[in-house]
């Protein structure tokens, strides 16, 4: 079941900004999307950690989703659909609605240390990832534990939350 995103957010971001772009990151590591082994660093907008830090990746509950993976201040994060090969496809206005987990992966309480890596975004800030796939917070999430983001269609394809095993929840 796709979600919408509240109206407000939806229009202040399409007249604010543009559409989402892709980069020219490069990644490296085995599996479908490099899981572990990438490199990269992300100048971490609103909840996200900041830049050239470590990131915390935990897990915990979340209403309706089961366990899922959180920043180390509790906020669901997210995967696109859109990203490829470990390397991120949101930039400009969708950093600023999807705020990349930027740092270095640190896996506690139940996050799988082996599917950490990180991605260097095309502005050359490093950026975790999960199972390959580079993780984000969502500006719609007010407080720890919601999960507003998952099974949005937003900026050109759905977001997800992550299980610890690296799949999809919802």
């Amino acid at each position: 079941m796709i979600k919408t995103i509240p109206v407000a957010l939806a229009i202040a971001a399409a007249l604010a900004l543009g559409g989402c772009g892709g980069g020219s990151d490069s990644s490296s590591g085995g599996g479908p999307y490099g899981e572990g082994g990438e490199t990269s660093a992300a100048s971490k907008p609103a909840k996200s950690e900041t830049a050239g830090g470590t990131a915390v990746v935990s897990v915990a509950n979340a209403a309706g989703a089961g366990q899922v993976l959180v920043d180390s201040k509790g906020f669901t994060l997210y995967y696109f659909k859109k990203d490829k090969g470990g390397k991120s496809a949101c930039y400009g206005p969708c950093a600023k609605v999807w705020p990349p987990l930027s740092g270095s992966g640190k896996a506690e309480g139940g996050a799988m240390a082996a599917k950490l890596g990180t991605t260097e975004r095309s502005d050359g800030t490093t950026q975790v990832t999960y199972a390959g796939w580079p993780l984000y917070t969502y500006a719609g999430d007010a407080k720890p534990g919601e999960v507003k983001g998952a099974d949005i269609d937003s900026f050109g394809a759905e977001w997800y939350a992550l299980h610890p095993n690296g799949d999809k929840a919802g």
